[in-house]
């Protein structure tokens, strides 16, 4: 996610960071670098040039010449320049009385259905009892997609089969009232495009049960045309909110940056991965500090609390510092980690040089090895994963068949695993007194 964009922002920071003082020239010549980096990465004109203006406004003012560092308060002012840029953040209106009915609407191929899953699991996570409608009737596989999705999640599905959206959607919220449903998810029809049809049966449906949040979801991958399917929808349907789907695979990523200034609705979610636990609630200032390299450690301390289980880290930990840690413990951390998400998300969340660093590894490599690893211990016998002194000769060729690698590949973990012993059994008789020179 914005991965040229932040690339390029580096740079012209690194550079800005080599001088003293600055000249109105110097900034000039800085905001001219900034216009180009946000330009090519697809942000809205306007949007480029009211930031620009501002953030040069601020520059060459008594706010940096008086500064002790004026290169790092340029940065802070682009920082903070951003941050109103993106806007303020945004939650969804779970108010007035149960069962809160929230609408998701799109065109197709926009990952709707999919988003609809995501945030019932988001929902069920902070406690609320979720049912989702299939009121897509037109798309075949678009209720039995949600059905699945729903089973994956735990959330119940309704539909019937006949019945026209709107009156689905009524039925649905009769049927969520006198089951005790806190909240209703609507999964609507999209179509290829923007059309009178879409829009009437849409302000059908939300007459009829009257939600509190009307979600558009959005793929950020179609650029500044996603400001323009925005504008359609919200001058046709009373707009609440946006989900920005598919926004990791953008390398661009200015539809995130613009959307919100272009047209006045609030991003609320973004869609960070296919898996359905890739969502992640719209924060400025955190989105800001990645796009300029900063990093998200609170993101990703969120993650991290997600993805492991409280009691197992504590086991493992003290399995690691007593020297008992076995590849079965190394397995299932393994696990806990890629529920993390893609291994290119982890690495863009760190901070500072250590991202920087992080980034020069290339992620595809990392997932295949973290894979492979995952493969190979998956192939061994539990015995063999709680005590590897038993992999002989025989046994690791069988490993190597059982997992699609090579011997070498198993050598070459166990190899790892027994440095890695090694290290944790210097740290418990040092107390971490030589872990800087074991790491150095």
């Amino acid at each position: 996610m914005f991965e040229n964009l932040t690339s390029r922002l580096e740079t012209i920071f690194q550079n800005l960071r080599r001088r003293g003082k600055l000249s109105e020239q110097d900034v000039d010549a800085v905001m001219r670098e900034v216009r180009l980096a946000l330009l090519e990465a697809d942000v809205h004109y306007s949007v480029v040039k009211d930031f620009v203006s501002r953030v040069r406004e601020r520059s060459i003012g008594a706010e940096v010449s008086r500064a002790l560092n004026p290169a790092q308060q340029v940065i802070k002012i682009v920082h903070e320049e951003l941050i109103a840029t993106l806007g303020e953040p945004a939650r969804l209106n779970l108010t007035g009385p149960k069962p809160w009915t929230i609408m998701l609407v799109g065109l197709q191929g926009s990952g709707k259905t999919t988003a609809t899953a995501k945030l019932a699991r988001f929902l069920r996570g902070q406690g609320e009892r979720v049912m989702m409608v299939a009121a897509d009737p037109y798309r075949p596989a678009a209720v039995k997609q949600l059905q699945t999705l729903g089973e994956r999640v735990g959330v119940p599905v309704f539909y019937e089969a006949g019945v026209a959206p709107a009156e689905l959607a009524a039925r649905a919220v009769d049927q969520a009232t006198r089951g005790g449903f806190s909240v209703v998810l609507i999964d609507t029809a999209g179509r290829s495009q923007l059309d009178d049809a879409l829009m009437t049966e849409l302000r059908s449906i939300s007459a009829r049960v009257r939600p509190v949040d009307v979600l558009l979801v959005v793929d950020a991958m179609i650029g500044q045309e996603a400001l323009r399917v925005a504008q359609g929808f919200r001058d046709s349907v009373a707009l609440t909110g946006l989900i920005m789907t598919k926004i990791e695979g953008d390398a661009r990523g200015g539809a995130a940056i613009s959307i919100r200034s272009v047209t006045g609705v609030p991003i609320k979610f973004l869609g960070t991965g296919e898996n359905v636990e890739a969502l992640e609630s719209f924060d400025p200032a955190r989105l800001a500090s990645r796009i300029l390299g900063m990093g998200d450690v609170i993101g990703l301390i969120e993650k991290a609390q997600q993805a492991y289980d409280d009691q197992a880290a504590r086991e493992q930990a003290e399995k690691m510092l007593s020297g008992s840690f076995t590849l079965e413990d190394f397995a299932s951390q393994l696990r806990q980690m890629r529920k993390m998400g893609p291994f290119a998300q982890i690495l863009e969340m760190l901070p500072g040089q250590l991202g920087q660093a992080a980034r020069m590894i290339d992620p595809q490599d990392a997932e295949k090895q973290l894979k492979q690893t995952e493969a190979i211990i998956n192939s061994m016998t539990k015995e063999e994963r709680r005590n590897p002194d038993l992999l002989n000769a025989s046994r690791r060729r069988r490993i190597a068949r059982g997992s699609g690698t090579d011997v070498q590949d198993v050598n070459r973990l166990m190899k790892q695993f027994r440095e890695a012993q090694k290290l944790f059994k210097t740290f418990q008789k040092t107390g971490g007194k030589r872990m800087p020179r074991l790491f150095g």
